[in-house]
């Protein structure tokens, strides 16, 4: 599948038009979309919803920019696990697998690059993805 995975903090710039992000992440967008699928999974569709009042208002947003909402593939699910192991081996102390873990894994297992400003866990548990970041 041709396709890249968006980051909530790259959307989350545009609906919140943060004078610091939100032009370069409408540029990069853009510059995606003329080649790429752009997709987003229920992770990042429920970080991205809490900034909206009605579902519709959501579904809207998400039909403009021409996202693809996708579910998680279950290696993607187990993925997420195996890597929090590692997080809490690497003295990580949160105690449930962190959102970045289920995006970056689900970006790993459909072998999709990953547009997202937030590099450092994606680049240390996720290595093999392939990251669109300024």
């Amino acid at each position: 599948m041709n396709g890249i995975l968006v980051d909530s903090c790259v959307l989350l710039d545009l609906f919140t038009d943060d004078p610091n992000w939100a032009e370069w992440s409408e540029s990069i967008l853009e510059k995606c979309s003329l080649t790429n699928t752009l997709y987003i999974n229920s992770i990042v569709y429920t970080e991205i919803s809490m900034g909206f009042e009605k579902i519709e208002e959501l579904e809207s947003a998400i039909e403009v920019l021409h996202l693809k909402v996708l579910e998680m593939p279950r290696e993607a699910l187990f993925l997420t696990g195996k890597v929090f192991l590692q997080y809490r081996k690497n003295k990580g102390t949160k105690t449930s697998p962190l959102p970045d873990f289920f995006i970056g894994a689900h970006a790993s297992v459909s072998q999709f690059d990953l547009i997202t400003r937030d590099v450092s866990k994606y680049k240390t548990y996720f290595p093999q993805v392939a990251l669109i970041h300024p």
